[in-house]
């Protein structure tokens, strides 16, 4: 079983409602989060459709946005 850290969930959550600065600490919490959701889609077909929502696949791009400039 996959165990979750709800740390990284908690961090991701309060940056996307603005209650925490979109840091370096957010992008790491997507990126543990990310690794976690490939293993999760990994375990088989039933799982092949579970993403992260619209919001955070936002906040993702914003950060290659940055990235990029």
């Amino acid at each position: 079983m996959i165990e979750v850290n709800q740390e990284h969930c908690r961090v991701v959550r309060d940056s996307l409602l603005g209650e925490r600065a979109v840091d370096e600490q957010t992008f790491a919490s997507l990126s543990v989060l990310a690794e976690r959701l490939e293993r999760v889609r990994e375990l088989g077909m039933d799982f092949s459709d579970v993403a992260f929502s619209p919001d955070v696949m936002k906040l993702r791009r914003h950060k290659s946005a940055v990235g990029v400039s």
